[in-house]
């Protein structure tokens, strides 16, 4: 007599079924040209599945089932689905890569089946911090000045008030966000950690927290950065904020310090490089001659200075700027800081050997009209960079000199022919960025002393006198500090730059190897301010003062 076994045949029936399933995935995939993969034996990314709900990826047959930054790893059951084809280009639109995978329908089954996770899923899952637009409009409220978030946060330090550690976390980031931090540092001492804002490019100490509450917030910090909480050493991580359908993007790292791990937190709002060019404080002048070059069909244009000098934020004004639907653009950037429509932007990944110098070969390869490339740092992203001006591609990027005259040694110290250098390079502009005085609280002194002689000393250096037409030479201005202000004396920033173009009388010294003495000299008929000339400008005009420029431009030493 024979007895059948109903569990076992049934479990041999869906393995089979299965092995169809996947085989059918795979011919699909060959039809298509897209990548198969069997989502059996591939990782869930729980943050991932937040992208999209659940009722949206079953209508659409597919899945959001893996994420890196911006980049996100999409299943689809057919590529010709026309709501999957809406939902990827409405991802698209919202900045994110999309990488797009042919899987079965048991492999979808299996991803859908994990949002039954995500409601038990903690709030300090990495990913994303949904804090509502109530909570937020109401801390900003709240939020007008570096005391109220000091008083904030030292009312729930030591209190007993449930979600204690939610809430100062909230304080911590609305704070950021009402102040326009740039970034805020959790700095940890022998007896206690210190919070401190930079605002305007200067660090502001804003509140104390005792080592306890300090440890709480930093393991919190780990968990919705994607760290490992039990780890104490040097780790990078992120997550968002969404307000106001607009995604802020936080940047952590931490290392480890004398007494506990330091933190920093770099605010990525896209609203605060939403920066339009005729805003950033070029001179009249330059900005026409930089909107002239940016027109050009060719050549390329590179902005030079330290961190933290504006140059990115300069990159993507000229960016929008050009931007037109009849051109395509793209970038090469390490990392993608913020997201703009309508152009692509790629990401460098050293794992995958996708370089600045390997992207942008492959740039090449799409049929580019404009390539904005993040940073040249070695002669081979240097030498393609060079060729892609001469070959009828508008390049713009970023190099690590101090002046705009030493951009064209560093090219040639990077391996460039001098004799092409000038052909493909139209403009090299250095830039810095200097806080400017608060309109409310500042005031007026005489111009007088060592101050009024460095001045003259520099006007006198100017080949058009013009450029100080109307301009007042008897007084300048000085921070004082105020509510408006933070007490700081200083409210915003402005830039100070220099440029030279790369003209015959340029080209001709460029040739011989030249100093940047003699790059300065073969550029003065140009009739360009350079950075000391432009920065004197802006104090005698009351945008700055004396001081703050001092910070950041050496104005003893001639070019």
């Amino acid at each position: 007599m024979t007895v059948f076994n109903n569990d076992d045949q049934d479990d041999e029936l869906r393995d089979i079924r299965k092995k169809e399933s996947e085989d059918l995935a795979k011919i699909l995939s060959e039809k298509y040209e897209l990548p198969y993969v069997n989502l059996f034996a591939y990782p869930i990314n729980i943050d991932a599945l937040r992208v999209l709900d659940e009722k949206t990826v079953r209508e659409a047959k597919m899945a959001v089932f893996d994420m890196t930054n911006k980049k996100l790893s999409v299943a689809v059951l057919s590529p010709k689905n026309e709501e999957s084809i809406a939902i990827i280009d409405s991802l698209k639109e919202k900045g994110y890569t999309i990488d797009m995978f042919m899987v079965s329908e048991t492999s979808l089954e299996k991803v859908w089946a994990r949002y039954a996770e995500l409601s038990k899923a903690v709030v300090s899952d990495a990913g994303t911090i949904n804090i509502s637009e109530e909570n937020i409009k109401h801390l900003q409220e709240k939020i007008q000045n570096i005391k109220d978030v000091t008083s904030e946060i030292g009312g729930l330090v030591g209190s007993n008030e449930p979600n204690r550690l939610t809430k100062i976390m909230e304080v911590i980031l609305a704070g950021a966000l009402s102040l326009k931090a740039s970034d805020l540092h959790l700095e940890p001492t022998e007896i206690d950690t210190r919070l401190r804002y930079r605002l305007d490019g200067v660090l502001t100490d804003i509140a104390v927290f005792d080592a306890h509450t300090y440890n709480q917030v930093l393991t919190r910090i780990k968990l919705v950065s994607g760290m490992k909480v039990n780890v104490s050493g040097a780790q990078d991580g992120r997550f968002s904020i969404k307000m106001s359908g607009t995604e802020i993007e936080i940047r952590t790292s931490i290392v480890p310090s004398t007494y506990d791990d330091s933190v920093v937190m770099r605010v990525l709002d896209p609203a605060s490089i939403s920066v339009e060019l005729e805003s950033l404080g070029l001179h009249p002048r330059l900005l026409a001659i930089m909107e002239k070059e940016m027109n050009k069909p060719n050549g390329m244009i590179l902005t030079t200075g330290p961190t933290g000098s504006g140059k990115t934020t300069t990159l993507y004004a000229f960016l929008r700027k050009i931007y037109n639907p009849e051109i395509k653009i793209l970038t090469i950037e390490n990392p993608i800081e913020y997201h703009m429509k309508g152009i692509v932007q790629t990401q460098t990944d050293v794992k995958k050997n996708y370089t600045f110098a390997s992207g942008l070969r492959a740039a090449l390869r799409q049929d580019p009209d404009v390539i904005m490339v993040g940073e040249i740092r070695d002669g081979e992203t240097a030498g393609i960079s060079i060729n892609a001006a001469l070959t009828g591609h508008i390049v713009f990027s970023t190099l690590h000199t101090n002046n705009a005259a030493g951009t064209f040694p560093r090219l040639i110290d990077l391996g460039m022919n001098p004799k092409i250098i000038t052909s493909a390079l139209t403009v090299s502009m250095a830039q810095r960025l200097i806080r400017k005085l608060c309109v409310h609280c500042k005031k007026e002194v005489p111009l007088e002393g060592h101050e009024k002689d460095l001045a003259e000393h520099i006007i006198e250096t100017v080949g058009d006198q013009t450029y100080f037409d109307g301009i007042q030479r008897e007084k300048h201005y000085i921070a004082v500090g105020c509510d408006k202000c933070n007490q700081k004396g200083y409210k915003g920033r402005s830039g100070v730059y220099e440029a030279i173009l790369s003209d015959e009388a340029v080209e001709a010294v460029v040739s011989n190897n030249p100093s940047e003495r003699e790059i300065w000299a073969a550029a003065k008929p140009q009739n360009i301010l350079n950075m000391k000339q432009d920065a004197i400008l802006k104090i005698l005009s009351g945008t700055t003062s004396f001081e703050e420029v001092l910070r950041v431009v050496d104005l003893e030493t001639d070019y």
